[in-house]
């Protein structure tokens, strides 16, 4: 097991949701689980008014509300080396402190981490270079977290400033979908088994889906979401990523740049989204549930975008005549993320039967019960031929007797390691931008309303329609 270097852990905005509910319980399971250097600092940086003893204890709570299994030992071990230093993010005296602090740790390698608002990440850039923290005799990693940028050319400023404060081997843009058990198992699937490959491509799949579904509404991010919409906040980051996973070629290595090379060519070979290919739908009050007009900081006349349905083609000889349909919504009929490969049906049924035969389909769940599902047709025991469905199911949870570890403790050692293979690279998030833009622009001018769909429910009726109008069905992700 790979045990990360000594380094300072540097976290700005360390007060935050994201502190609490992701980075601290990963930190601090790394630790438990022996992953974590002894001699790792972990500093805070934020505008609130703490102390090191006050943040410990307010960190402190927040484990104990988000770690199942909580253990006072280990965090009595972790919870002296957490130091807190208050400042902004455009506060030189703040940076300054921090270099000092920094210093008296004797520890040159360092990972500095925005986990703050996205309009603050170019102060911070500037910020560290300001005081010269951009630079050690160990490593210096900064961590973006989502979203980079706006649209396109929000993406590329932010890359431009970046790259003139740092290597572009010193950057990690996160997302943590990539870190998922089974989306990281894809490669594995498709590059280490001989039975996958070659139906791996338009000659056997009819279509591929993509459904990532959310019960919950807005949660307190509707001013959020008002600025960003679904495509911006899911679909041009974490599903975008989940497609190229799916279509890349296989990389030379299992490497950062081999397998961020793929990944950008599949963006490269992806038609831009015109508006005529995608189903663009907003929750109602339903079910004694809020719709989205009626929640906090929603305007009430809000067409903003709480669910898509999008048509992708990627034009390449792998895929071509292959559709990608992806889709996400809030406010549905429950929690689910999953691939589905739809196979084509034979060319030829020799039997008789009494109704269509259904596609074989391979089926890849990441939330929940995270493993894979192959469905196909088989023969019921007795005279005549009478198919049914069979399923091969395997699951993480009852094949490894193992936890499954959380994407942000996945993805924060592999910062630690120096291994960027589940980060992006500038590149990547610009072409990621490039493909959605013509939507967004659409979007942005508000020219008509979303279909309407009840909260609860599975989404807009015009979803179902974009497929049954090709002769094909969404695959639910909860049968």
């Amino acid at each position: 097991m790979d045990r990360a270097q000594r380094c300072a852990f540097i976290i700005f905005g360390i007060t935050g949701d994201l502190g609490a509910r992701k980075l601290l319980p990963a930190l601090y399971a790394l630790h438990r689980n022996g992953r974590l250097h002894p001699e790792t600092a972990i500093i805070g940086y934020a505008r609130s008014d703490h102390t090191d003893g006050s943040l410990r204890a307010k960190l402190e709570k927040s484990l104990e509300r988000f770690v199942p299994d909580f253990d006072r030992k280990s965090w009595a071990h972790l919870a002296p080396r957490i130091h807190y230093i208050r400042g902004g993010y455009a506060d030189a005296a703040g940076f300054a402190t921090l270099h000092n602090h920094l210093k008296g740790t004797g520890l040159e390698s360092r990972i500095l981490y925005t986990a703050t608002p996205p309009e603050v990440y170019e102060s911070i850039a500037l910020g560290i270079v300001g005081v010269g923290l951009n630079r050690s005799e160990g490593f210096t990693r900064l961590v973006i977290e989502k979203p980079f940028g706006t649209d396109l050319e929000s993406a590329r400023e932010l890359n431009r400033t970046l790259l003139q404060c740092f290597n572009e081997e010193q950057l990690y843009r996160i997302d943590h979908y990539l870190a998922k058990e089974t989306a990281q198992n894809l490669a594995v699937l498709r590059f280490a088994n001989t039975l996958f490959e070659p139906i791996w491509s338009n000659r056997s799949v009819d279509n591929i889906q993509i459904t990532m579904a959310e019960p919950m509404g807005m949660e307190g991010r509707g001013e959020f979401y008002e600025q960003a919409g679904v495509i911006r906040d899911v679909f041009q980051n974490h599903l975008l990523q989940l497609v190229a996973l799916i279509a890349m070629e296989p990389p030379s290595n299992y490497d950062a740049t081999s397998v961020r090379n793929e990944k950008v060519k599949v963006f490269d070979a992806m038609a831009p989204l015109k508006p005529d290919r995608a189903v663009l739908g907003q929750y109602v009050a339903s079910n004694g549930m809020p719709g989205y007009r009626e929640e906090k900081g929603v305007a009430p006349d809000s067409r903003q975008a709480t669910f898509a349905a999008v048509h992708f083609d990627i034009l390449n000889w792998r895929w071509s005549g292959v559709p990608f349909f992806v889709r996400s919504g809030k406010r549905l009929e429950g929690k689910a993320s999953q691939i589905v490969l739809q196979f084509k049906v034979p060319p030829h049924i020799p039997f008789t039967l009494d109704r269509d035969l259904k596609p074989d389909r391979l089926i890849l769940r990441l939330v929940p019960n995270e493993g894979i599902t192959i469905r196909f047709n088989g023969k019921v025991p007795g005279q005549g031929i009478d198919l049914d469905r069979i399923s091969l199911n395997f699951s993480y949870g009852s094949r490894f007797n193992r936890p499954i570890p959380d994407a942000y403790e996945t993805l924060l050692l592999d910062v630690m390691l120096g291994d960027a293979t589940l980060f992006m690279r500038a590149d990547e998030v610009e072409s990621q931008w490039r493909v959605v833009m013509p939507l967004i622009d659409h979007l942005d001018l508000e020219l008509e309303e979303p279909h309407f769909y009840s909260a609860g429910s599975l989404g807009p009726k015009a979803a179902y329609t974009m497929l049954t109008e090709q002769g094909r069905h969404w695959y639910r992700p909860w049968d």
